[in-house]
């Protein structure tokens, strides 16, 4: 029976298969002798955002940027797999294992940054695991986002404009959605919008920001080990940014009590504060802030000026990611935030719409920066047609793109 063949590069051929929904990405060769093994053919292909072994009994998969979930054609035993994980653990400090003073399960990353989890036996019983989410060489940038239709060139000049603050109010906010919608991508490419004079602070689980910024200070949490080493939680880190003097604070994926931690920060002065966080809407974001464990009290959510959800969309066969509504937090009504909607996907024409709702942002922005209406209209004006240039022009690396944002800085201050 036929194959049918989506896409040839290098020595890597992707085809389906009849009979089967899932295509195969076949490489054509073998990987030299390295700490990774045969994962190590797939760790240099940098359109996969994902490697997945599930033990000796299954094929390796692969999560490629273009074509979803794929099979391969790279198989490796237990045994084999067991030593991949150990000399993978070995990287984040790790004692793997099953016995005393070991553990069955680690998460950490590789020295490229790529990001991984591993498991074995009894954790996982058909076998050992590794998960591991690919660190991109060449990050995504805005410009990515806006020719991949993520965002349009007007939400990403305002978005600018929010991040940036025009020189006297950045927004807080945070940016939320499902496992794999893109919420990291998506707060890494707004962290580019940073002016350089600004201190940037980011604090992560596992280290995946890829910010091109001038002062930049990195922290990740550290899990207790069983030789008696403390573990530093998110909350820890957080604590401790706070006496850093940080003009800017982004924080990824808030799950616990740093979230109340991060409020507080918005709350007393902090402006310009950002975070990322599992949620499917607006209101449920509000839900899991304000409820266990992150136990936000509702009133210091007046701190928070935007939510930013972002969702995985099925379209013609394909999963597109799309940041699906912008809301504001406008006010209380008694003890529950009120949520203005002022961005809305629309998924007939595949596009996210203004909704027409007034801005209170809009308002506290040209308040504090002491503009009319008009001139912050002429402020996203300006922004859209230098990321429209950028697009046009075929501009997108994140050094060139956040050159032009900064010297758009240095020659408007």
């Amino acid at each position: 029976m036929s194959e049918s063949v989506l896409a040839r590069y290098g020595s890597v051929t992707i085809y389906m298969e009849p009979g089967h929904p899932s295509p195969m990405y076949h490489f054509d060769g073998q990987a030299m002798d390295n700490p990774y093994g045969e994962l190590a053919i797939l760790l240099e292909d940098d359109q996969l955002e994902e490697v997945m072994y599930n033990g000796g009994a299954q094929c390796v998969k692969v999560a490629h940027r273009e074509y979803g979930i794929c099979r391969t054609n790279i198989w490796m035993d237990d045994e084999t797999g067991v030593q991949v994980a150990k000399n993978i653990a070995a990287f984040t400090n790790v004692p793997l294992g099953n016995g005393p003073g070991l553990v069955p399960l680690f998460d950490g990353r590789l020295p490229d940054g790529s990001r991984v989890n591993g498991t074995l036996s009894p954790i996982s019983p058909d076998g050992p695991t590794l998960t591991i989410r690919k660190f991109r060489e060449d990050p995504i940038t805005i410009i990515d986002l806006m020719n991949w239709g993520t965002v349009n060139s007007r939400l990403a000049a305002m978005m600018w404009v929010w991040v940036e603050g025009l020189n006297a109010r950045p927004a807080n906010f945070v940016i939320a959605g499902g496992t794999g919608s893109g919420k990291t991508t998506t707060l890494n490419c707004l962290g580019m919008y940073i002016p350089w004079d600004k201190r940037l602070l980011t604090v992560e689980d596992t280290a995946e920001l890829q910010v091109y910024h001038d002062h930049w200070l990195r922290m990740e949490t550290r899990q207790e080990r069983p030789d008696g080493t403390s573990s530093i939680t998110m909350d820890d880190c957080l604590k401790s940014s706070l006496r850093m003097r940080p003009d800017r604070i982004i924080v990824g994926e808030v799950r616990g009590p740093e979230a109340a931690t991060l409020l507080t920060a918005m709350n007393t002065g902090h402006d310009g504060s950002c975070g990322s966080l599992h949620s499917n809407t607006a209101s449920e974001t509000v839900t899991r802030l304000t409820s266990a464990p992150m136990n936000v009290p509702p009133i210091m959510l007046s701190g928070l000026d935007l939510i930013i959800m972002q969702s995985r969309v099925h379209k013609g066969g394909k999963t597109l990611r799309r940041i699906t509504e912008v809301a504001e937090i406008s006010g209380m009504e008694g003890d529950k935030p009120r949520l203005n909607p002022i961005w809305k996907y629309d998924p007939a024409r595949d596009e996210i719409v203004e909704t027409g709702v007034p801005s209170k942002f809009r308002e506290t922005l040209c308040t504090s920066a002491g503009i009319r209406a008009s001139d912050f209209e002429a402020a996203i004006q300006m922004r859209q047609q230098i990321l429209q240039d950028l697009q046009a022009q075929g501009v997108r690396s994140i050094e060139q793109v956040t050159k032009v944002f900064q010297s758009y800085y240095s020659a408007n201050r």
